[in-house]
């Protein structure tokens, strides 16, 4: 009951357990595959704005076998990323399609301007 309790103030403790987990995987790697996965993250947490606990931390899980993967295989960086680093890293966040917080925005401000259009409406009609 009180596990139940703490999560619903502070979110999952086990997606907080699988995130320390990620960011240790993330933290353990050789350079320059940890500079350049830390670097990615970050934009991923900027631009992929996932708004779904499970679906990110999925997608956190894949990255870090992508870069365990690289360093252990010692592909080079511009193999991974190509030449458009965003790019690659926007396509990445894509393919795991979460609810993004931006979903919400966008449905905020379609409704806004609905609202409105069906208020001037109105006031035109009589």
């Amino acid at each position: 009951m009180a596990a139940k309790w703490i999560e619903f103030l502070t979110g999952s403790l086990e997606q907080k357990k699988q995130y320390r987990q990620y960011k240790a995987r993330i933290n353990a790697l050789p350079e320059p595959y940890g500079s350049v996965a830390k670097a990615t993250e970050r934009y991923l947490m900027y631009a992929g704005g996932m708004d779904d606990g499970d679906t990110m931390m999925t997608m956190f899980g894949d990255f870090a076998d992508l870069w365990d993967r690289a360093a252990t295989d010692g592909t080079p960086v511009r193999e991974i990323v190509g030449d458009n680093p965003a790019e690659f890293a926007e396509t990445f966040a894509a393919a795991y399609g979460g609810k993004q917080w931006i979903d919400k925005e966008r449905a905020r401000l379609n409704k806004a301007v609905d609202d409105a259009a069906r208020a001037e409406e109105k006031g035109t009609d009589s």
